[in-house]
């Protein structure tokens, strides 16, 4: 199917699925009329029929985008999850953590650290902190939107600024048209002290972790989480993946959630130095093989290897038979459909609206046509384009491919020779990407990290949603300091006294509002 030129047409799509998701709070038919508005534009603008032809726009271009490296690995991991649940290891680690981690800001801090520590690739970040965590913050009675929101700002945000990971593959990939004399690995690093959005959403993280602290919406659906009775206990969680039988009490059971999940995240790694020839002929170095691995590959190697492990130990232990294995391991792989069709619907949608509609195209217009930018704006206003295109298309990866390759030639001709600028420029493309990617419904880490936390989609979305949008008010203001500068503490400084007077203002706002709501509430339950 040849492409159209849409203008500003290529965003309904992606807007009409906005929202919907947000005023229905139901994905699925959100993202399916977002996918048809788009096949039907389509097919009036390319003088087709607009009865039957946009349905099979729809089928082709779901066919063309479904990834099934993606969907084999969703259904291992959500095997290898339930297989352990079956086991009770997980109910077994979260009795040695609770033991352990008996406080809200223990739990917070916890899968925080264990999110900082998962860099190599955001899906195995989103879905392995979401199984190993929730026993323990849902003991605590921390809400799923909180889990996933820690579990999401610990995903793209730190795999953007970790030289060893698949996003630096993605990045470096598109950095090859940034300069001939200089590698793309080492302009990739040289643009992470710049890249604002992921290094203030981390320390966001943090803050608001260490104070206990949330707002808007973030804040009513703790508030829910306190209050509420617990949705259901590690130990019900355990029956109910054995099928309602209890596995016996040993203390060694620890193992049977520990061993699978360390062999996973050791073949992973092995997997990516591997299918990045790390081992291969041309002796690359690790950055190198990083740089040129296979992740989807290497997630689905790890997944089945820490599989076979699970396999091999229950079987060794007689902890289950072979028929409760693999009927627990189906049951896992099935669990993780809802996800796997959103992720469909969702790369459906994008390829919509990037490949047939050519939003990237109007979306480019608007940086080169437009040439009479000031220096100072230039960077804000490329994060803030980046941004509306990654949440546009659901993507950060097609972002980096869209849009480098334009601010290279527009900054080439604009200022040529002036290296330090296009490394403050480039960082604002990869921040604005990771920053709408971050907080779009349609974004893969998205979906990932609600199915992790087993967090209603549209409910993480809307209480993400604000706090994704502060820290980029936070980013843009780094960001007009250092295009007027060009100096990175100045901008650092700037961009942290905005992020400590918001935080600052939203607690006193928050505390007011509480205040007056309780002072209401007692006046009208005194009368």
């Amino acid at each position: 199917m040849e492409p159209v030129t849409a203008g500003v047409l290529s965003l309904i799509p992606p807007m009409v699925a906005v929202m919907l998701a947000l005023k229905t709070r139901e994905v699925y038919s959100s993202l399916l009329a977002g996918i048809f508005s788009g096949a039907l534009i389509y097919s009036i603008m390319s003088g087709s029929e607009p009865v039957v032809r946009p349905f099979e726009v729809s089928l082709e271009i779901m066919s063309s985008k479904f990834d099934l490296k993606i969907v084999v690995f969703c259904a291992l991991l959500g095997a290898l999850i339930y297989v352990i649940n079956a086991s009770g290891g997980i109910r077994a680690y979260g009795e040695w953590a609770r033991k352990r981690i008996r406080t809200r800001r223990k739990a917070l801090f916890s899968t925080m650290i264990l999110g900082f520590i998962i860099f190599i690739d955001d899906y195995f970040n989103c879905l392995t902190v979401g199984t190993v965590m929730k026993p323990v913050t849902d003991s605590q009675r921390i809400s799923r939107e909180k889990l996933a929101y820690i579990i999401d700002s610990t995903a793209a945000p730190i795999c953007i600024i970790a030289p060893i990971s698949s996003w630096a593959v993605a990045v470096s990939s598109n950095l090859s048209v940034a300069s001939p004399d200089v590698s793309p690995f080492a302009i990739f690093i040289s643009c992470i002290p710049w890249n604002f959005y992921a290094i203030f959403c981390l320390c966001f993280v943090f803050i608001i972790v260490a104070m206990d602290f949330d707002f808007g919406p973030m804040r009513r659906a703790e508030l829910r989480a306190r209050t509420a009775p617990p949705e259901q206990t590690v130990e019900e969680e355990s029956k109910a993946g054995a099928g309602g039988k209890r596995p016996a009490d040993r203390r060694d059971a620890l193992i049977d959630m520990l061993a699978p999940l360390f062999c996973l995240i050791c073949v992973t790694f092995l997997a990516m130095l591997y299918s990045g020839g790390y081992w291969g002929r041309e002796e690359r170095s690790i950055s190198e093989a990083m740089g040129n691995t296979d992740s989807s590959l290497s997630l689905i190697l790890g997944a089945l290897a820490g599989l076979i492990c699970a396999f091999v130990l229950y079987l060794l232990e007689k902890r289950s038979t072979l028929a409760e294995f693999m009927n627990n391991a189906v049951k896992g792989a099935q669990n993780m459909m809802p996800a796997v069709i959103i992720l469909m619907l969702a790369w459906t949608l994008s390829g919509i609206t990037r490949d047939l509609l050519d939003a990237p195209k109007f979306i480019g217009s608007l940086i080169s046509a437009d040439n009479s930018f000031a220096a100072a704006l230039l960077p804000a206003s490329v994060f803030l384009l980046a941004g509306f295109l990654s949440f546009s298309i659901g993507t950060a990866w097609g972002t980096f491919g869209i849009l480098i390759p334009i601010v290279v030639s527009v900054l080439t001709a604009l200022f040529p020779g002036n290296s330090d600028y296009l490394c403050i420029v480039l960082s604002a493309v990869l921040a604005g990407a990771v920053f709408g990617d971050h907080c779009s419904p349609i974004s893969d880490t998205t979906v990932l990290s609600s199915a992790g936390a087993q967090c209603e989609h549209i409910n993480h979305v809307s209480t993400q949603m604000p706090y994704s949008i502060f820290i980029a008010a936070v980013s843009i203001s780094g960001y007009v300091v250092a295009g007027l500068t060009a100096n990175l503490w100045m901008s650092l400084a700037a961009a942290a006294a905005v992020m400590v007077t918001g935080l600052y203002t939203a607690r006193i706002l928050t505390v007011r509002a509480e205040h007056s709501a309780a002072a209401v509430k007692q006046t009208v339950s005194g009368s």
